[in-house]
């Protein structure tokens, strides 16, 4: 119960959900457990539905049932003087999912934050950093693979250059994921949403992934994680599955390694490789389904191309 609503001690809810009684109760819980299937996302939501409410309670108001379209706008509208546009969004969303949630089980009659609006906001270029092709090369290169914790970290990094693949993605994956198909090495995917599909791997990535797992040996067990930690005394593969947070602390290392001044994250191997992927005469729409992208404009957000001819434009300025 703690992980489905990770933001309170296992068993208790805000008062204002309290307040209201056990159909809310049991509701509130259900909303997290039973509607919300992605950890990330029950994280998320779970964070900002407490601090409404917590704000709601501050400003006096004693149930959830008491809650008004107001009591909604003017949260925002607080939120958004001091958080970006896309968090209020997102705070939104969850507060109004909420509340769905609540008025299909007869604790709410309307929707309060159903005819609220979040704050304008149009996005046109993603904020992921993005690396050029011969620093992701440089980075791969530059990493150790005479043990087991660069054969992994290489075949990760790889992993995302190659398939346009998030870190999420990548570290859900099982050993099994990995196979032949047609005397290729393919690598089957599963992104938000419980979306799957499979992907032959560029044959650099098929050479980093082979040498991953014999090298390591895990192929013997198929239904094990594909990305695992390290044993501090052994420095063998354990069984446990790699946290996102060590990954991106892995990442930056490796890059800090290679020498990339270049502040990157997990999601910068993912926008480099599509960029790369333009650039070389690929498509958009063939970009957007190897990233499993529904909308082709998801896949516009890590596509780079037009910083190259801001960089030409800018150094025509001659004075």
């Amino acid at each position: 119960m703690n992980q489905l609503a990770p933001f309170r001690a296992a068993g208790t809810v805000p008062g204002l959900v309290a307040a209201a009684g056990e159909r809310a109760y049991e509701r509130f819980f259900e909303f997290f457990t039973a509607n919300i299937r992605n950890r990330n996302t029950r994280r998320a939501y779970a964070q900002a539905v407490h601090e409404f409410l917590d704000w709601c309670e501050a400003h006096r108001v004693r149930s959830i049932t008491g809650v008004q379209p107001i009591h909604v706008a003017g949260y925002i509208e607080e939120l958004s003087r001091d958080r970006s546009a896309p968090t209020a969004e997102q705070r939104l969303a969850a507060i109004r999912h909420l509340f769905d949630w609540l008025v299909v089980g007869q604790v709410m009659p309307v929707n309060p934050a159903s005819s609220v609006r979040g704050p304008s906001h149009v996005v046109k270029r993603g904020k992921t950093s993005v690396l050029s092709p011969e620093e992701a090369r440089r980075i791969l290169d530059a990493i150790d693979v005479s043990n087991h914790t660069g054969l992994r970290d290489r075949a990760l990094i790889g992993l995302m250059v190659f398939s346009f693949l998030r870190v999420g993605a990548a570290l859900a994956m099982k050993v099994e994921d990995v196979f032949v198909q047609e005397h290729r090495l393919w690598a089957r995917l599963r992104e938000k949403g419980g979306k799957r599909h499979e992907i032959p791997c560029h044959h650099d990535l098929e050479a980093y992934s082979r040498a991953y797992l014999d090298g390591t040996g895990i192929t013997a067990d198929p239904k094990g994680p594909l990305f695992r930690t390290i044993g501090r005394v052994t420095r063998q593969l354990t069984r446990t599955p790699l946290p996102q947070p060590n990954a991106y602390l892995m990442i930056g290392g490796r890059a800090r390694a290679a020498g990339i001044k270049t502040k990157v994250g997990n999601h910068s191997f993912r926008a480099t490789g599509i960029t790369a992927y333009l650039k070389n005469g690929g498509t958009l729409e063939n970009a957007s389904a190897m990233a499993n992208h529904a909308p082709t404009r998801t896949t516009q957000l890590y596509d780079r191309r037009r910083d190259d001819m801001s960089l030409d434009e800018v150094e025509k300025i001659s004075i």
